[in-house]
C-alpha cells in the first residue's frame, strides 16, 4: 500500500510496481482510494502480485509506503505482523518496530529541483526492500517515462538511483523480501474502462458522446485517442442529456453508438433511454456505478444503480442489462451489447462498477480477430429495391423490424417516441397500442438464448451457493478457494445478464443448494430483492451479504457472514 496526499504520486508508485511484477510474469491486481479533487486529501493505492490468478486485494498489507503521517495511521490497521514501513521522513517520524524513514522529498529536491520525484525515489527504495532485479527495475522507469521526453526520463532515473542508494545504506532493508517469477508472461495489464473502449472500437462502434464523470471518464479519454483512426467520432457533450440525445441521433442515422456515465449522469439520461426504447433506436449505455445518491462519493465503489436500471424511467419498454466481471468480459460484452442493441433495436445497459472500471489487473490478451459484428435486419439498397412498402415498425414474429438508415434510396419513414403504428404515424388506437406493446416487450423473451449466459464455478454438488455480479467475482472466487482448502464446498453463479432475469439459469442453481448468499455492494440487497421478485418460490434460500462503505469485499468479510461455515 502506498499512501499520501493527492498529488504525491501514490498511483505512480503503484503503476511502477505493477509494471515490475508484470515483467516477472506475475498476476497483478491494483486498487485505488482517492478523493474527487485534483490535489490534496488522503490518497492511497494498493498493488498485489501472485503466481496464481487474482482479482481481489488481500486482507493484510505486507509493505506500507507512507508520504505523510495520515498514510501511516490509515495503513497500519491493515499492516501484517511481519509488515514493513518505508516513509518519507522529511516532515514526520514513525514509531513502529519495522519502519525505515528516508527524506525522499529532500533527497531529490536538491539535485533534481523538484520534490515531486520523491515517488520514483520511493520506488527505488522499495526495489531494494523487495529484492528487485536492478536491470528490470530500471527498465520499468524507461518504459514508463520515455514518452515524456529525455529530460523527464533522465530525472526519474536519477531519482530511482537516489532511492536505491539510500535504502542500500540501511543494513536490514536489502532483500528483506523476495519476488518469485511467474508464468503469466503472455498477460496484459489493463482496466475495465480500457477494455470497454477497445471493445467498442473492435465491435464496430463509430460514434461516442459523453460527459466527463468519475469513474467513467477514462472510456471517453481512451476513445478520443484511438477511435478517430478508425473513422469514428468522439464528442464531449455539454451535459448527459445532450450526450444521450446525440447517440440517439447518430444511431438513427446508421452508426453503432455508445455513451458512458455514472449514477447522476444516468439519472439525466433516463428520459432519453426511454425514448430510444419506444422509438426502437439501438443504443448502448455503459453505467460505471459509484456511491450514491446525488454526488455521493464519486471515487468510491458501490453497486446501487441496479434497481434504477431494471425499472428505468416512466412507462414500460424493453431493455437488456448485462454485466461483465473482468476486463476480458468487458471487452467481449461491449461487443455483445452493440450486437444485441442493433439486432433487437433497443437500449442495452452495460452495468459496471468502480472497482471493475478503474482497478488495474492482469488479463488474457483480447481475441480481436474473434469479434463478431451482427447488425440485425439492416436493409441495404438491394433489399430496399425489392420492397413494395417500407414499415419501420413492421410487426414480425420476433418483434425486431427490418431497418434502413435514412438516405437509403426509395425508402422513407417516420420515427417517433410517441405511440405509433407500423409506419411510424402517431396512433392512439387501442388495438394498435396493445400490439405495439407486445411487439416491444416480447423482445425480452425472444432474445433469451442470445443474452450472455451465467458462469458457474466450484463444486456442482455443493449445498452452499454464492451469487454475485461484476467485480465481486474476484473476492467470491478467492473465498471459494479458501473454503475449499478447509473442506467446505461451494457453488458460485456469476450473473452476466441481470435483466431480463435469467430464471432458466438461476432456478436450477437454487434447486441444487440449501442456501444461497447474494453478495453485493449496496445497503438494501438490490440484486437479492430482484431474485426474490422473480423466483419467489426460493425466497427462504436467499440471504444477502452486503457492503456499502465504498470499499470492495475482502475474503474474511464474506466468510464471516456464511453462518453454516462458522
Amino acid at each position: 500500500m502506498i499512501g499520501g496526499q493527492g498529488g504525491d504520486g501514490t498511483l505512480t508508485v503503484s503503476d511502477l510496481l505493477g509494471r515490475y511484477f508484470r515483467k516477472c510474469g506475475l498476476y497483478v491486481y491494483t486498487s485505488r482510494n482517492v478523493l474527487s479533487r485534483i490535489r490534496g486529501g488522503h490518497a492511497d493505492a494498493s498493488v498485489r502480485a501472485s503466481r496464481d490468478p487474482i482479482a481481489a486485494m488481500k486482507p493484510e498489507v505486507d509493505v506500507l509506503v507512507a508520504f505523510d503521517n495520515e498514510a501511516v495511521e490509515m495503513g497500519r490497521t491493515e499492516l501484517a505482523s511481519h509488515g514493513y514501513v518505508i516513509y518519507d521522513s522529511t516532515a514526520f517520524h514513525v514509531e513502529l518496530p519495522n519502519a525505515s524513514g528516508f527524506p525522499f522529498a529532500t533527497l531529490v529536491g536538491g539535485p533534481l529541483g523538484q520534490p515531486i520525484f520523491k515517488n520514483t525515489a520511493a520506488y527505488g527504495a522499495l526495489s531494494v526492500l523487495l529484492g528487485f532485479d536492478p536491470v528490470k527495475t530500471r527498465e520499468v522507469i524507461e518504459d514508463r517515462f520515455k514518452r515524456r521526453g529525455g529530460e523527464a526520463l533522465e530525472k526519474n532515473l536519477k531519482a530511482l538511483e537516489i532511492g536505491r542508494k539510500a535504502a542500500l545504506e540501511v543494513s536490514d532493508i536489502p532483500n528483506r523480501f523476495s519476488v518469485a517469477d511467474g508464468d503469466a508472461h503472455d498477460q496484459i495489464l489493463t482496466t475495465g474502462n480500457q477494455a470497454v473502449a477497445l471493445g467498442f472500437v473492435v465491435g464496430g462502434g463509430r460514434f461516442f458522446a459523453g460527459y466527463p464523470i468519475t469513474p467513467a471518464t477514462e472510456v471517453m479519454e481512451y476513445l478520443q485517442r484511438y477511435l478517430p483512426a478508425f473513422g469514428g467520432i468522439v464528442r464531449q457533450a455539454e451535459d448527459e442529456l445532450a450526450a444521450v440525445n446525440m447517440i440517439i441521433g447518430a444511431s438513427y442515422a446508421g452508426a453503432r453508438v455508445m455513451t458512458s456515465t455514472s449514477g447522476p449522469g444516468l439519472s439525466l439520461m433516463t428520459e432519453g433511454i426511454g425514448h430510444a426504447g419506444t422509438a426502437e433506436i439501438p443504443i448502448v449505455v455503459a453505467d460505471c456505478q459509484r456511491v450514491g445518491p446525488s454526488t455521493g462519493q464519486p471515487t468510491r465503489h458501490e453497486q446501487s444503480d441496479l434497481s434504477h436500471l431494471v425499472n428505468l424511467g416512466h412507462g414500460e419498454y424493453p431493455r437488456f442489462v448485462i454485466t461483465p466481471a473482468t476486463p476480458e468480459d468487458c471487452f467481449e460484452l461491449t461487443i455483445d451489447a452493440l450486437n444485441l442493441a442493433e439486432k433487437w433495436r433497443l437500449p442495452v445497459i452495460l452495468l459496471l462498477d468502480q472497482a471493475l472500471c478503474q482497478n488495474t489487473t492482469t488479463s488474457a490478451r483480447f481475441d480481436l480477430g474473434g469479434a463478431r459484428v451482427d447488425r440485425g435486419k439492416r436493409l441495404g439498397p438491394a433489399d430496399a429495391a425489392a420492397l413494395t412498402e417500407y414499415k419501420a415498425y413492421r410487426f414480425t414474429d420476433d418483434g425486431a423490424s427490418p431497418y434502413a438508415p435514412p438516405g437509403t434510396p426509395g425508402l422513407w419513414a417516420e420515427i417517433t417516441g410517441n405511440e405509433h403504428d407500423e409506419w411510424g404515424h402517431v396512433s392512439v388506437n387501442t388495438t394498435n397500442r396493445v400490439r405495439m406493446m407486445k411487439k416491444r416487450m416480447g423482445k425480452m423473451v425472444q432474445a433469451r438464448d442470445e443474452l450472455p449466459p451465467s458462469r458457474f464455478f466450484g463444486d456442482a454438488d455443493a449445498k452452499i451457493g454464492l451469487i454475485g455480479y461484476g467485480s465481486t467475482s474476484g473476492p467470491i472466487r478467492e473465498t471459494q478457494a479458501i473454503l475449499a482448502a478447509r473442506g467446505i464446498k461451494t457453488r458460485y453463479l456469476q450473473a452476466r445478464t441481470i435483466y431480463p432475469v435469467p430464471v432458466h439459469e438461476i432456478d436450477p442453481f437454487l434447486k441444487g443448494v440449501d442456501v444461497a448468499y447474494v453478495i453485493e455492494h449496496n445497503y438494501t440487497g438490490q440484486y437479492g430483492r430482484l431474485l426474490r421478485e422473480f423466483l419467489p418460490w426460493h425466497h427462504a434460500k436467499l440471504r444477502s451479504i452486503v457492503k456499502y462503505d465504498g470499499y470492495s469485499f475482502r475474503t474474511p468479510q464474506i466468510i464471516s457472514e456464511i453462518k453454516e461455515v462458522a
